[in-house]
């Protein structure tokens, strides 16, 4: 038991360890900061299927690019990004988009363990694009996802009213002349470009804990424009950085330690909000 305890948690040479992780700590920042703004659309669109159907094709493309030794950034976001599309131009009804992400997710499964079954590089890469890893995050990749970040947060920004009123009430949207197909299509481009970046860092199995969860127990506690957000994003950054520190201090992959602080704040957060809602009423 204190064996595994201490392949779990082993703090031997954490300060040494730290200075080697410095951009992970950023990237994860960066991350939640990205996750828990557009999480909070996520959840009022109701697309939290669609963040693990694109999370499937980013998968697939970045095992395609492993195997064909090109850039993984690149084939994670060509993956997502075609993902991105085809559910926002296909899907534009509820019904319509969970159909076309139930064929997609297990395309892009299988052909990602396809590739990942071709490859006879090192194991550590084809576990990482599941899991997670935080030793990879060079300066490179990481100049790459703060470009790509401030991208999809500015691009929220210049379209988050319109794409709030779109999201609360679609109908008086549309007969207000909001383009809302347009908002959909632009919306899906910012989501599959911030779950292939997420996927570099948290894996493709567990991205909804970083692009869904925040804003789920954002939502238990507060319905507040503007508190919910600010919410989502601190839990957000939290479960990131917070799983960061704790993965460095053992030998197992980054994703486990940020989906555990996830959910244990969606549980705070679920407890908080059954005692207040009578509150509220």
């Amino acid at each position: 038991m204190n064996d595994l305890w201490h392949q779990i948690f082993n703090f031997d040479d954490y300060g040494q360890l730290l200075l080697l992780v410095q951009n992970s700590i950023i990237a994860g920042a960066v991350l939640g900061l990205v996750g828990g703004l557009i999480g909070v659309f996520v959840i009022s669109r109701d697309m939290a299927f669609a963040v693990h159907g694109i999370s499937e094709l980013s998968f697939a493309g970045a095992s395609a690019a492993l195997l064909a030794g090109v850039g993984v950034v690149e084939g994670s976001i060509a993956g997502s990004l075609l993902a991105a599309l085809i559910i926002g131009v296909l899907g534009t009804r509820a019904r319509t988009r969970n159909s076309v992400i139930a064929v997609l997710m297990p395309f892009g499964l299988g052909l990602g363990i396809l590739c990942l079954s071709l490859y006879s590089g090192r194991s550590a890469n084809k576990f990482g694009l599941l899991t997670g890893q935080i030793v990879a995050v060079d300066d490179p990749r990481l100049h790459s996802l703060l470009i790509i970040a401030a991208v999809v947060v500015i691009g929220l920004l210049i379209i988050w009213r319109p794409l709030t009123f779109n999201s609360v009430d679609p109908e008086v949207a549309t007969a207000r002349g909001v383009p809302n197909g347009v908002l959909a299509v632009v919306f899906m481009i910012l989501l599959g470009l911030a779950t292939a970046v997420s996927v570099q860092i948290v894996g493709a199995l567990l991205v909804l804990s970083i692009l869904v969860t925040p804003a789920a127990a954002a939502r238990q506690v507060s319905a507040s424009p503007v508190l919910v957000p600010v919410l989502s994003t601190v839990f957000a950054v939290v479960a990131m950085v917070g799983g960061i520190m704790l993965a460095l201090g053992g030998s197992v992959p980054i994703s486990p330690f940020v989906t555990t602080i996830s959910f244990l704040i969606w549980v705070v957060c679920r407890l908080l909000g059954r005692r207040l809602l009578p509150a509220r009423r």
